[in-house]
């Protein structure tokens, strides 16, 4: 698994870069959400998260400028039926993921809808799915109201992301806060990591 690269742009397209990782060059798909962040120029060096996914006809490599927006885009294709890393893709290219999740909180199916690539349907199922399968949204809300630390929640999506289910990663984070309150996004997944199962 390719977890991140670090190295020169090549290439740098609106949604496609090459990077020159010792003298390999990886051609990586980014939303435009990161490209815009990255601001990537021929030459100049910078590291991505990456997703490697594997299909029967294809082997493609995505790229992201946080950690955050590989977690939103491993939550689509993770926990979304119907939705694969193209339309994952579509949805961080189209709207900032604080947006995306303000929208799913408050049941915006209707701007959603309007990324392209989506749906009423497909934006009404993200929203259903993200609420009721995983609870994304209600430690999106605690963030925003203050009750857990923004290092918190997204270390929480990170671990649902990895598949672990929403009660066991609160717990574990809840373990590894209390011996680390200031602790960061990695070191806050690290430490849940060594507790679960």
């Amino acid at each position: 698994m390719i977890s991140r690269l670090r190295g020169k742009v090549w290439e740098a397209y609106p949604n496609r870069l090459v990077l020159d990782v010792g003298g390999v060059g990886y051609e990586v798909l980014v939303p435009v959400s990161s490209v815009d962040r990255l601001n990537p120029v021929e030459g100049t060096e910078l590291e991505l998260r990456t997703y490697f996914h594997v299909r029967e006809n294809a082997q493609v490599l995505y790229g992201f400028a946080s950690e955050e927006e590989r977690d939103v885009f491993l939550l689509l294709i993770g926990r979304v039926s119907g939705i694969g890393p193209v339309i994952a893709m579509a949805v961080l290219s189209g709207m900032p993921v604080d947006r995306f999740k303000a929208c799913v909180a408050s049941g915006e199916a209707a701007e959603l809808a309007r990324i392209k690539g989506l749906g009423k349907k497909t934006a009404e199922r993200i929203i259903l799915e993200l609420k009721d399968k995983v609870g994304v949204v209600e430690t999106w809300k605690e963030a925003a109201a203050g009750e857990v630390t923004a290092a918190v929640a997204d270390a929480e999506l990170a671990l649902i992301a990895l598949g672990y289910k929403q009660v066991d990663a609160r717990k574990a984070l809840r373990r590894v806060t209390a011996e680390h309150p200031d602790a960061g996004v990695e070191e806050l997944v690290r430490g849940a990591l060594r507790s679960l199962p």
